[in-house]
Order: C-alpha cells, then sequence, then structure tokens
C-alpha cells in the first residue's frame, strides 16, 4: 500500500549542461545513518499520475535526500517536469527508499562502472567505499568531459584516499568512443565485486567482459529492459488481496497491477517494466512466473516477492500482501 513521504525542495544545483541535482529535506520524518544506503532510490511523485524514480548519491545523510536528474530528449515528462516545473521551496511527496542494487560494503574491492547519468549509484557507492577506508576502481564513461557530472566531487573523494581509489576515465570527445570492457575490468582478484549503471549497450557489454573473464560478483542496474521476445500471455488466474479482502480473476493478457488498479485498490508503481522495483510485493501463496529485471535469480527462486507490473502467475491462485 501506498506509504508516501512529504518533502521540501531546499536546492538545486547544475551538475552538467542537462543534469542538474535536488536536495530534499523531509518535512514529516527523520532520516537516520541508515536510511539512504549507497545504491538505493527513491520514487517521486510528479503529479498527474507522473512517478519517476531516481538514484539518491549521498549515503549516510541524515539532513536531506539529494538526487540528479538528466533532461531527456525524448523525455515522457518525469524529467522535463523535474527540469522546467521544479522550484526550490515547492513541496514534494517521495516514496520509502528502496535498494536493488545494493553495495556489498565487506567485499576487499569493489570495481564501479558508470555510463552517463548511470553515475548517480555509482558516485554514491564511491562515496560509501570512501567512508569505509576500502579500495576501489572507477571507470567513467561518458561521451564529452563537459556532459560528466560531479567530476569535482569525484577528484576530491580520490585525493583524500589516494593509495586506495582510482579512476579511469573514458570521455569520447577524448579518444575513447567504445570503451574496451573486457581489457578495463581484467587483472582483478576472484574476490572482487563488480557493478555497473549506464545504457543498455554498455550493460551488455559489462555481463559479456565479466563472464568472458569469469568474474562472479557482478551487480548492475538498468534503466531499461533489454530487448527479448515477448512471452506469452499468461493463461486467466485468481489474485486474492490479503490486505484489501479481495479475490480477482486476472484474465488471459491481463496484467496484475492492472487488475488490481481496476479494482480500485492502491498498489505503487513506476515504470511498468520490470525496472525500478516500485510494485514489488510480497506473495504469500501460488507460484509466480518472474519476468522482471530486479531480483537475482535467487530471489525469484525463493518466490517471496514479485513486481506486479509485468510477472504473473503459473498457478492457478496467488495470494498477496497487499
Amino acid at each position: 500500500m501506498s506509504n508516501l513521504l512529504a518533502t521540501q525542495i531546499v536546492n538545486i544545483r547544475w551538475e552538467a549542461p542537462d543534469i542538474c541535482s535536488l536536495t530534499l529535506r523531509p518535512l514529516d520524518h527523520v532520516l537516520k545513518a541508515t536510511s539512504i544506503q549507497a545504491g538505493a532510490h527513491i520514487d517521486l511523485h510528479l503529479g498527474k499520475g507522473i512517478v519517476r524514480s531516481y538514484s539518491l548519491i549521498n549515503p549516510g545523510d541524515t539532513q536531506s535526500y539529494r538526487i540528479a536528474v538528466k533532461l531527456e530528449p525524448a523525455s515522457r515528462g518525469g524529467s522535463r517536469h523535474v527540469h522546467q516545473q521544479l522550484h526550490i521551496g515547492q513541496s514534494l511527496e517521495i516514496s520509502q527508499p528502496r535498494n536493488h542494487f545494493s553495495l556489498d560494503e565487506s567485499a576487499a574491492h569493489s570495481v564501479l562502472v558508470a555510463g552517463g547519468i548511470g553515475i548517480t549509484p555509482i558516485f554514491a557507492m564511491l562515496q560509501r567505499l570512501q567512508q569505509l577506508g576500502k579500495t576501489v576502481h572507477l571507470i567513467y564513461c561518458a561521451r564529452r568531459r563537459a556532459d560528466a557530472a560531479f567530476l569535482n566531487e569525484i577528484e576530491t573523494l580520490m585525493a583524500s584516499h589516494a593509495d586506495g581509489m582510482s579512476v579511469q576515465y573514458c570521455f569520447a570527445d577524448e579518444g575513447m568512443a567504445i570503451p574496451d570492457l573486457q581489457a578495463l575490468l581484467a587483472g582483478h582478484t576472484a574476490n572482487t565485486h563488480f557493478y555497473c549503471c549506464g545504457p543498455a549497450p554498455m550493460l551488455d557489454a559489462f555481463e559479456q567482459a565479466c563472464a568472458a573473464l569469469g568474474h562472479a560478483h557482478l551487480h548492475l542496474e538498468r534503466f531499461s529492459p533489454p530487448e527479448q521476445a515477448a512471452p506469452a500471455a499468461s493463461g486467466s488466474y485468481t489474485a486474492m488481496l490479503k490486505k484489501s479482502g479481495l479475490t480477482l480473476k486476472v484474465e488471459t493478457g491481463q496484467s496484475l497491477l492492472d487488475a488490481i488498479l481496476d479494482a480500485g485498490v492502491t498498489a505503487d508503481f513506476s515504470c511498468r517494466e520490470g525496472i525500478c522495483g516500485s510494485c514489488e510485493t510480497k506473495v504469500l501463496c501460488g507460484e509466480v512466473e518472474h519476468r522482471d529485471f530486479v531480483l537475482s535469480k535467487e530471489e525469484k527462486a525463493a518466490n517471496r516477492t514479485m513486481m506486479l507490473c509485468v510477472s504473473a502467475c503459473k498457478s492457478e491462485y496467488l495470494e498477496l500482501d497487499i
């Protein structure tokens, strides 16, 4: 069920020509040191049904939430609204932070790979690893150095922890149009953890490079679902919503999320593509056909939660904690 938090915009700052950061102060709750984690994101509820997810870039902060938003040329309303409509002093509802791209803080060494605006969760991880005194190598890719956000902050972090932190910039305007990720990711020990966030081609190349090199500990976050054949339409099934006390018939080809919304039940959602995790819901009974790109293989096998927007039911009956 929806559990939105009230915040106020207290600062807006340009981080690059088309990237602005927003600082949001909580109005109805208190932040703890564990509230904002590296890799976590929040949903902005922008009105008129527009909900967008953005990574938090200030891990451990107890005063405010901070995000960065790139103005997308083909914006469907989210980034354009943030850039053109929001202003300092404005109130804004957000979701509770969620983290499906969590940092393994026990790893001896980490390698972080960012492409464009994918630097946002990676920048948070870099800060957290510096706080922990861990060793880390950053690979930052962008079309132009001028388009790369947080360069000054990154250089400051590197200078403060020179023995344990290193960075390699791959900017197309400086001769690195297509970085060779297999070469860049080579030479690390078996217990190194690798993280990547960026456009789909980079994520595909990252997965291929890690597979070729035998890297077992890889983590990634997608902005869009990978291209693949559309799944066959699921047959009809019954969904029991335990908290709402409703039993629904989900018809063949109908999404579970739409069936729930059509019944007048409030459910959190955003992307409708299975990549943001907004609609993750606890499963009480039933065999889920997982179609999302958020849960790990182990989490899908455990069958404890599902994404309402894209996943369905393999069995005839499904019971949800909603």
